[in-house]
């Protein structure tokens, strides 16, 4: 190995990723390793689009849409339509995360009070039980 490789092993360590999600990525074509036999070597270009994968992936964007992105690198206009695309995934996905917070906060709301609910009448009916007693 040299500084421009890394073995699978280092990778997981270094992205805490398994094994079986680098070769999934490979798989997809997001990742493209030097094989050597059964050996993966991961290059330093390799190690940024796992960054930009990862993130994708913490930020919700589908694997498709990860590939979209990752394919614009390449076009050699300075990364602008890349940048340009990618903001445009970023600004819908946080509409969609902003609308289901909305749905989880009302939700959320709704629960409370049918528990609050639930709570009164079980109490209203072990009143007559505790008074009998």
């Amino acid at each position: 190995m040299t500084d421009e490789t890394m073995t699978i092993r280092q990778m997981c360590d270094a992205f805490d990723v398994t094994p079986r999600t680098l070769r999934f990525y490979e798989s997809k074509e997001l990742l493209f390793p030097i094989r050597e036999g059964q050996k993966r070597l991961f290059t330093r270009r390799d190690r940024a689009r796992l960054k930009l994968i990862l993130r994708g992936k913490r930020f919700g964007f589908s694997l498709e849409q990860i590939r979209q992105l990752l394919d614009l690198y390449d076009i050699g206009d300075q990364q602008l339509t890349q940048l340009e695309r990618a903001f445009e995934i970023a600004q819908e996905r946080l509409a969609d995360l902003i609308r289901q917070r909305e749905d989880l906060d009302q939700a959320i709301g709704d629960l409370r009070e049918q528990l609050k609910w639930g709570e009164d009448m079980i109490a209203s009916m072990r009143r007559p039980q505790d008074a009998a007693q």
